[in-house]
């Protein structure tokens, strides 16, 4: 899809917030990437998939994913010649361990005896039991990445006698440390370390006084520090074995890298999967976040929304608001109002007219993003009833588009923008545009605003406009597949109700508004004698469609609801018959 579009519609903003639902790195890797499709069956999969984890998770709680990173780049890195080091095998292993303990709760799906988990199943035949691989490289290595030393029977002989030397050395040292006269020529009571050696910190005067090798001095000279003879026998021993420990760990690391090696193939094709599933997990723990659902999928190309929300303003106005996302829409005060739309059913584009408050462009970016998170397989936020299509692309310009480079007015960034949409407008396209025709002179832009309608509607795509033009209102009645709508707006607090009201053109309530912000009397009396006849006409039989028009619209909801009802007792009827099942089966078999 339009990468602009995605970017507007703050849809990485959802990103991040499906990321952070998810257990480990490798869901969040693919929530941060996640990508709408234009394919209607691999959009259907995808929300099947994710209603049945949501069920799998009420039923058996949330899949294990502890332990869990993404070793992808360390296993990929194995087919080269690089030998993974023990702090690598050891994150490794942890996430091999935890294919078990997965494959485990998959297990617990089919011997429930559920049936509806059949695509959860499928990509958990994905994921290899790689546990006893995991456990083979913690019988070696330990959590924190240390070899142990039952990694190898040599390996255990290498530490012990490491273990016995330092232990002789220290008498050595501590034997020396208690001699009176060993004791006045130390700086302090104590030895220390020289690259592995036991050394003393001998005070410069005394040099020579002890037999030993000078390693070093200190920073100032007034410290030597000297390597006992007695304990130089001790201290190439204790280096000589370190050297052969390294050694022997270096062999076991090569043999455990080969391990992995070996079965790369089976871990990356595990991985995927358990990213899959990550991903789903972080898909319905965010639908349950804001009790989100399904819309469905309609081939006919009707979108139908019922009490619509903007999921980043539920997210802001919830108890824990992010931060980033409060940037791209300031402070939210104001409880997050539903919406109903609906487009390609009896009318195709629709035109939105009113003030310009704000409440006109929350409506497009809430379409738009919702139709974008369906095509992602996510849930959103909408009542029951509600369905998209599967649109090829989402296009949408709005705010301000000036590009200062260019030296593009603010008019011409927007119609630079709005014709490059024209050129990609397709049947199965939606379109939003915010403010046509604005940052021109009126009527001119409500001549090109009336072009740009024209071209949507012989594309026959959907879309919904935003404009203040008052002119274009008389669009929708001579045009079959066109229709007004509005964004209602409260004169006596000057703010929006956020309410879309379909068939209905917006009124500006620019005098209403100047009323309430002082304007006398007088003042008012004159601007509305300059208001032109034509425009008041126009108004006066608008006015005069509308009570049939609201007419109508309350005909249609009560049909929609009635046909809801309906569908609701047609669903309790069959739960009822499946249990019913269920009952003469159990008495049955008693």
């Amino acid at each position: 899809m339009d990468p602009v579009s995605l970017e507007k519609l703050n849809f990485d903003a959802i990103r991040k917030v499906l990321a952070r639902f998810a257990r480990c790195a490798l869901g969040r890797r693919l929530a941060e990437r996640i990508e709408p499709s234009t394919n209607a069956g691999e959009v259907r999969g995808w929300l099947a998939e994710t209603e049945q984890m949501r069920i799998a998770i009420a039923a058996h709680a949330m899949p294990p994913f502890g332990g869990v990173t993404d070793i992808g780049n360390l296993i990929r890195g194995t087919k080269d010649t690089a030998r993974l080091e023990s702090r690598q095998l050891s994150e490794i292993a942890m996430t091999l361990v935890a294919t078990g303990e997965i494959r485990f709760w998959l297990s617990k799906l089919v011997a429930g005896g559920e049936s509806g988990y059949g695509l959860l199943l499928k990509i958990g035949e994905q994921v290899g039991d790689l546990s006893a691989v995991g456990s083979q490289i913690l019988d070696a290595i330990d959590e924190r990445g240390d070899v142990r030393d039952s990694a190898s029977t040599k390996l255990a002989s290498i530490r012990t006698r490491i273990a016995h030397a330092i232990e002789q050395v220290k008498i050595s040292i501590d034997k020396m440390l208690r001699t009176h006269s060993i004791q006045k020529m130390l700086q302090y009571p104590n030895a220390t370390f020289h690259n592995d050696r036991f050394v003393l910190p001998v005070k410069a005067e005394y040099q020579g006084r002890i037999d030993g090798i000078i390693h070093r001095a200190s920073d100032t000279g007034a410290t030597i520090f000297v390597e006992p003879a007695a304990a130089v026998q001790l201290n190439n021993l204790i280096i000589n074995l370190h050297r052969d420990a390294d050694e022997e760990i270096s062999r076991i690391l090569w043999n455990l890298t080969r391990l992995v090696r070996l079965n790369d193939v089976e871990i990356l094709r595990t991985l995927a999967a358990m990213g899959r599933l990550d991903l789903l997990i972080a898909k319905a723990r965010f639908a349950d976040s804001h009790a989100m659902s399904a819309a469905s999928v309609d081939d006919a190309g009707v979108l139908r929304l019922v009490e619509a929300r903007h999921p980043i303003l539920l997210e802001m106005a919830g108890p824990s608001p992010e931060a980033q996302l409060a940037a791209h829409f300031g402070p939210i005060d104001h409880d997050v109002v539903p919406i109903d739309v609906r487009l390609g059913d009896d009318f195709d584009v629709m035109v939105i007219t009113g003030p310009n408050t704000g409440g006109k462009t929350v409506a497009l970016k809430t379409v738009g993003l919702l139709a974008v998170m369906h095509q992602c397989g996510l849930c959103i936020p909408v009542g029951k009833g509600s369905s998209l299509p599967v649109f090829e692309d989402v296009l949408i310009d709005v705010g301000d588009e000036q590009s200062l480079q260019q030296s593009l007015s603010t008019f011409s960034g927007h119609m630079k923008r709005i014709l490059e949409i024209l050129r990609y407008t397709r049947r199965r396209t939606l379109v939003l545009l915010d403010e046509l025709g604005a940052g021109t002179d009126p009527e001119e832009g409500s001549a090109i605003g009336r072009a740009i309608l024209d071209e949507l509607c012989e594309a026959g795509c959907r879309a919904m406009v935003t404009t203040h033009l008052g002119a274009l209102k008389t669009y929708a009645y001579r045009h079959a597949r066109v229709d007004n709508a509005s964004v209602q707006f409260d004169v006596k607090t000057l703010r929006p109700t956020y309410h879309l009201v379909i068939g209905e053109p917006g009124n500006s309530n620019a005098l209403a508004i100047c009323r309430r912000l002082g304007m006398s009397g007088e003042m008012a009396r004159r601007a509305d004698g300059y208001i032109s006849r034509k425009s008041k006409d126009l108004n006066l039989a608008i006015r005069g469609t509308l009570d049939s028009r609201r007419e109508a619209e309350e005909a249609r909801k009560r049909a929609e609801e009635a046909h809801a009802a309906t569908e609701r007792e047609r669903e309790l009827l069959e739960l009822r018959q499946r249990e019913l099942q269920v009952e003469q089966e159990a008495y049955r078999l008693w």
